[in-house]
């Protein structure tokens, strides 16, 4: 077969994909730095599976960022960007400014003139939204105060391509390269407009995506739902996508920033479900090609040629941009931890670098030689970010983070010995922990949101920063005295790592484990653990009781069949967790479901039967004056 056929190279892709991805996730180093490993091994420099190609792949590859930012303007209600409006200006236009004059700087320092320079400025300014979002999403941080500043930023970056597309054709120093001549004057229909022509067809495509979503696209999806045909609808999504793409390229603007101004505008639409069900399997398939092409394109042979100059020349790229975040983390008042985060997530440069690095050569803003060496430079940075994550997480946050953090292991610094430990406080934690003060009953509280435990402290709760899986933190809490641990986290993995580690050094502690669902029940009770909680069945069961009074049952009734279901339910849980065949479980599950079912109809029966009043006063007056 034919090594550059259709075939084979998709083969090729999918195959290094699903090696590559699955070993970064087990050894901690995240699905993105899984594709960008992949990709450098299967490209023109390593195994030599694919060639050049990679870089016209890449074009192709980036309309799944095109694509996740149409998904997250679905996800941003106007509303929701103007309660936002604060960090996105003050937050994310401040890093754009500064980061722009500082990189500037530097290479008018290096000899360049301000043009180019400022030009390099705007463009490396810029961060990588697709890796810092999945990056934070698959670390559980998007909802932390690092992951929204983060996000902000990433917004107002997006939005500033558009005026950085509008002025950088005023940099221009260098002469046209001849090859590309002709090529500026038929991509798109703004190259022969003079710059106020330039600025009025920018506002006016801007303005007709607007009008478009709110008047044009709408109906249009009124008109193909009507069909019940999913793929027409799927159909219809992609062509949205790929139009409005193909609109901003011909006026000279980002694709990626034409679908977020479309997503935004449906944000409210009926609509707006089923439209992010249908585009998210192609915007994952697509953002793994992207960074896929982002690792096959490296151009290693002038990295190689140049190794100090690009090593340091990356190195200070982040030290610049990750100063520049670090001190506006301090002014937003970021706690030290979270700041960490936020300032290693967001020090490489972004995709859209590779889009305004092709627009400069083209332009005639930066000389071709130039563009070659900073594109090196921007997919190093890509490559790092994932490794930078890594190494903040287990070595900077373990040294320099928050000041909260439990005492060493020391038993004079131990000032308090309480009976109950709870490591997590977040909605599940926190009503655990007040009841039990309001028994009187002293607590040692342990979180890893260093935000949170601020707030608690001012609340008046004694709460310590750290990860409770850690031994020496569990050990300095007090844990080898302690007579209860509430295994609050969200976490589920973290759950049962916190296990493992008491049953190894703690044995005597005895655990009440939160547990999310059912499957996650299992793997706890399969671990050892007696004390399950399901964070859904108490409140679950409490609704059914209010719905059964609702409709005309005995209080009594209904608490005393919720109190059968719920021990029932218990012991069913517990046959069902040893079995691992799953046809097996079906059928027991379904012959369990069936006896619980018939249980409960007998003991309502036998209740009726015996007439029962029990404890119920309301339900009484309720029947009295219903036998009137």
């Amino acid at each position: 077969m034919d090594p550059k056929s259709f075939i084979f190279q998709a083969m090729i892709y999918l195959a290094a994909a699903v090696i590559m991805v699955p070993l970064a996730k087990k050894t901690g180093l995240g699905s993105v730095l899984g594709y960008l490993l992949a990709g450098v091994l299967i490209g023109p420099f390593v195994l030599g599976f694919i060639g050049n190609e990679g870089e016209d792949l890449l074009h192709f590859a980036e309309f799944g960022v095109v694509m996740m930012l149409f998904i997250i303007g679905l996800e941003l209600e106007p509303e929701l960007l103007w309660k936002l409006r604060k960090p996105i200006i003050g937050l994310g236009g401040l890093q754009v400014l500064l980061s722009s004059l500082f990189l500037a700087g530097a290479g008018i320092y290096f000899g360049l003139a301000w043009q180019p320079a400022l030009a390099i400025g705007m463009t490396l300014s810029l961060s990588s939204t697709a890796i810092v979002l999945q990056t934070l999403t698959e670390k559980g941080l998007m909802k932390s105060a690092s992951g929204q500043s983060a996000f902000s930023v990433l917004l107002f970056q997006d939005i500033a391509v558009i005026p950085m597309l509008a002025v950088m054709p005023l940099l221009a120093t260098y002469p046209l390269p001849l090859s590309k001549e002709a090529e500026v004057h038929t991509t798109n229909w703004v190259s022969d407009l003079p710059g106020w022509g330039v600025t009025l067809v920018t506002l006016g495509s801007v303005a007709f995506i607007i009008v478009a979503g709110r008047y044009i696209i709408k109906p249009i999806f009124r008109m193909v739902a009507a069909t019940r045909l999913r793929e027409v609808f799927t159909a219809t999504a992609l062509l949205l996508i790929v139009g409005i793409a193909v609109l901003m390229q011909l006026v000279g603007l980002s694709p990626a920033l034409g679908t977020f101004l479309a997503g935004v505008v449906l944000a409210n639409s009926e609509y707006k479900h089923e439209l992010e069900s249908d585009i998210e399997p192609f915007k994952g398939l697509l953002l793994g090609l992207f960074f896929l092409a982002v690792g096959a394109s490296i151009n290693f042979k002038l990295i190689l040629d140049n190794p100090e100059m690009i090593l340091w020349l990356v190195l200070l790229l982040m030290f610049i941009k990750g100063v520049v975040l670090y001190l506006l983390g301090r002014i937003f008042k970021l706690g030290i931890d979270q700041n960490l985060i936020f300032a290693f997530a967001l020090s490489q440069v972004g995709e859209f670098a590779f889009v305004l690095f092709s627009f400069t050569a083209k332009r005639g803003i930066l000389p071709q030689e130039i563009v070659d060496t900073l594109v090196a430079v921007v997919a190093i940075s890509m490559t790092l970010t994932p490794l930078l994550m890594l190494l903040n997480e287990k070595v900077f946050l373990v040294k320099f983070g928050t000041k909260e953090e439990i005492p060493p292991i020391n038993n004079d610094e131990i000032n308090e010995s309480n009976p109950v430990i709870i490591a997590g406080f977040g909605h599940f934690g926190s009503t655990i922990g007040r009841f039990l003060r309001a028994h009187n009953t002293n607590t040692t509280i342990l979180d890893i949101d260093s935000d949170r435990v601020d707030l608690l402290r001012k609340m008046g709760f004694k709460v310590y920063y750290g990860d409770a899986s850690r031994y020496e933190l569990l050990y300095a809490a007090g844990a080898a005295k302690a007579k209860v641990i509430v295994i609050a986290i969200g976490d589920a993995s973290k759950r049962l790592e916190m296990i493992e580690t008491i049953k190894k050094h703690f044995p005597n502690l005895r655990m009440l484990v939160r547990s999310t669902n059912r499957v996650d029940a299992y793997d706890q009770m399969n671990a050892g653990m007696l004390h399950v909680y399901r964070e859904t069945l108490d409140t679950s069961l409490r609704l059914g009781v209010d719905a059964l009074k609702l409709l005309g049952h005995r209080a009594y009734t209904a608490h005393r069949s919720a109190r059968t279901f719920f021990k029932l339910d218990e012991l069913n849980m517990k046959k069902l967790a040893a079995i691992r065949e799953q046809e097996q479980y079906i059928n027991t599950a379904r012959e369990l479901i069936e006896e619980l079912e018939d249980i409960i109809k007998a003991d309502s029966r036998n209740i009726q039967f015996v007439g029962d009043t029990g404890w119920d006063e309301e339900g009484l007056i309720r029947d009295a004056t219903r036998e009137r």
